[in-house]
């Protein structure tokens, strides 16, 4: 089965080379990449342009900043792989993860598979208290409406079937996409899994992006689409 790697991109001007090395080496041959940069302000674009004759990349830009969510949305009118994968553009996700990741998958078990920061597997940087709070009153309030027992809703890795992840119409440009994306998959009936993953996570000094109030707009995303959201057929 062919994966397709999506990386939205914006101001990784210090990680976006080695995360892209990284994936081109995760030890699973038959993949693409599609790298959307979200009109990063630095040097982004101008690393990005050392990997076009890559043939395995694809780098689309935006001429505005639109957010994560965007970037997911543009990335899938190129998906061409049987499976996508997200893959952030800083270095809190190690790529050596993917083919773990994708597992379930291609073993026929799954449909969609989260890689979970806190299923206690590996390695795992210990920092921002609030923000794991936060995370797991989202993950929980997900769970409530949608029935899953997820350990990590908002997690960067998710593996998911292209058949299903191109009938999501996603509308949250932003961090919502995360809570918008399982309640819509989970209204697919897709079969869920999470697997235990390294994490390496940054704290504001660093570049994380995430803030209060996208914690805020998550329960608000939470309700809307558990209430409201339609799949396409």
């Amino acid at each position: 089965m062919k994966l397709s790697i999506i990386i939205p991109v914006y101001n990784e001007e210090q990680t976006i080379e080695l995360i892209l090395e990284k994936v081109l080496d995760n030890q699973y041959s038959n993949k693409e990449i599609i790298v959307v940069d979200d009109c990063s302000t630095d040097k982004s674009l101008e690393k990005l342009k050392k990997f076009k004759s890559n043939s395995e990349i694809k780098i689309i830009k935006h001429e505005i900043n639109k957010g994560k969510g965007a970037c997911l949305k543009t990335a899938s009118k190129f998906i061409t792989g049987d499976i996508c994968l997200i893959q952030d553009a800083d270095l809190e996700y190690d790529p050596i993860e993917h083919v773990r990741l994708i597992k379930p998958i291609l073993d026929g078990k799954a449909d969609v598979v989260y890689g979970s920061r806190f299923k206690g597997y590996g390695e795992s940087r210990s920092l921002l208290f609030w923000h794991r709070i936060g995370n797991f009153v989202l993950t929980h309030l997900c769970n409530f409406f949608t029935n899953l027992n997820l350990s990590d809703m908002e997690t960067c890795y998710k593996a998911i079937k292209s058949s299903f992840f191109k009938k999501i119409d996603i509308k949250e440009n932003r961090f919502g996409v995360e809570p918008e994306m399982t309640i819509k998959l989970s209204k697919m009936k897709c079969k869920f899994y999470e697997i235990g993953i390294n994490y390496y996570g940054r704290d504001y000094s660093e570049g994380k992006k995430i803030t209060w109030q996208d914690g805020f707009r998550a329960i608000y995303c939470i309700l809307k689409y558990s209430f409201f959201s339609k799949i396409k057929d």
